[in-house]
């Protein structure tokens, strides 16, 4: 098994890559739905159907990409040229996707079907390299694991910063469109900026244990499938993709409309965050001693405990917060081992079929994530329309209210349960030691 040790300089590059990509997404899960029904002037309805054509649109492009970086041969290697070209593109598309001019009811609708699908493009063929280059950079379980906490910290960072500053700074330059707008620019020029940074910093490493020929999309997408372990952490970031889209989206609708105080989103979002953070910096040993999955379970159950907290009294402050510290708490394993799995079953399918396909595995697996976000954000906005919810207003229904409660309380426990079932089956933590062995000697030979 290759056990080179890597550096603190190039954890730390790779790891900025998510802050730089949170900008842009975790801004999309916490306000985009707000932005376009409160600012923009779309239904709620129109919204969850945008963001849902969205994500099937996303199903083919992931795929695409993915088996273009598969494909890519440079000095820079196969995913790192892709961090280089689109750092730019990037951080524009995030500009215009808020950028929302004034062109009428139709033409706001056009616009923001414009400019998110164009985002989800350029998402999609910058982050599925970024995924692949932590299976590019080693193969060694417990270094890839370090490399996800080092992007899950940056990652915390990027969405802590778009939670509490992003409506402040909307303020601070004049509200409406406008402070939107010079937001934006900022998060989007500061993302580019980090993705140079990744570029700059990391090495590709990894080499198939056998020389292959260019693999057919076919046999590719085939060899996907006979991938057990591959589909069940595809479901489960799909999942949890679903589950954590719904909590972004519903939370400005909570705190402004159940709490009457929406300044709370700031709050509540650093409640949340910085538990992880300093979990991510002590997680490590404790994924060393019981594995990735085994971890992950038991933060599960920590996090529905939390959840369960909540239906005490979910209108009491302290309640809400005693809840989302514990949710919090829970969730580090889980979030620092989750791509580090994805990257594992890269070995396991090239053991299983013979064919080592990063990209196709990666963008399969950004497709679960991203799908489960586009399905999570649609949930919010049909919801919210099944309620009566219309944006711009003081005061909602009080079906409105139900649904909102329902969303913020009930979900997460429905989704919690269904997440830790997933894990139940997944053995390839003990697996994994043989199946590097096996292909090490096929590599040798």
């Amino acid at each position: 098994m290759q056990s080179e040790k890597i550096k603190f300089k190039e954890k730390l590059g790779y790891g900025v890559g998510d802050m730089a990509s949170n900008f842009i997404w975790a801004s999309t899960s916490m306000f985009l739905t707000f932005f376009y029904t409160n600012v923009a002037g779309i239904s709620a309805a129109a919204v969850g159907t945008l963001l849902l054509i969205a994500r099937v649109f996303d199903a083919f492009v992931d795929i695409g990409v993915g088996a273009m970086v598969d494909k890519t041969k440079t000095k820079y290697g196969k995913a790192r040229p892709w961090i280089l070209w689109l750092a730019i593109p990037f951080g524009i598309s995030g500009i215009l996707m808020f950028a929302a001019p004034d062109l009428g009811p139709t033409g706001a609708l056009i616009y923001a079907y414009a400019t998110y699908l164009i985002m989800n493009v350029v998402y999609s063929a910058i982050n599925i390299p970024y995924g692949v280059l932590n299976s590019m950079i080693t193969q060694d379980q417990y270094q890839r694991s370090l490399l996800n906490i080092f992007r899950m910290m940056s990652m915390l960072i990027g969405t802590l910063v778009v939670t509490t500053m992003t409506l402040p700074m909307v303020d601070t330059f004049g509200g409406g469109r406008a402070g939107w707008l010079k937001t934006f620019i900022i998060y989007g020029s500061v993302a580019a900026i980090l993705f140079f940074i990744t570029f700059k910093t990391t090495k590709e490493r990894v080499k198939p244990s056998v020389v292959q020929k260019e693999i057919p999309f076919k046999r590719g997408v085939k060899a996907l499938f006979r991938n057990k372990y591959w589909v069940m952490i595809v479901v489960l970031m799909l999942i949890t993709g679903i589950s954590g889209s719904v909590g972004s989206g519903v939370g400005i609708y909570y705190y402004q409309y159940i709490m009457h105080n929406k300044d709370l989103v700031g709050l509540m979002g650093a409640i949340s965050i910085i538990p992880i953070f300093i979990g991510l910096m002590f997680v490590a040993p404790i994924i060393k001693r019981f594995g990735k999955r085994n971890s992950s379970i038991i933060g599960l159950i920590i996090s529905l405990i939390g959840s369960l907290v909540l239906i005490i009294n979910p209108t009491n402050l302290s309640v809400i917060i005693t809840s989302t510290l514990i949710k919090s708490v829970g969730s580090v394993p889980l979030a620092a081992t989750m791509f580090a799995m994805l990257a594992d079953t890269i070995e396991y399918g090239e053991w299983k079929t013979g064919m080592r396909t990063e990209g196709l595995v990666y963008s399969a697996g950004s497709f679960g994530s991203k799908a489960g976000n586009g399905i999570g954000a649609a949930l919010v906005g049909w919801l919210l329309a099944m309620g009566g919810y219309i944006g711009g207003q003081g005061t909602i229904s009080t079906s409105a209210g139900h649904v909102i409660q329902f969303m913020f309380i009930y979900l997460p426990i429905i989704f919690g349960v269904i997440t830790l079932l997933l894990l139940i089956p997944y053995k390839l933590d003990k697996e994994y030691p043989q199946i590097i062995e096996d292909l090490t000697e096929a590599r040798t030979a």
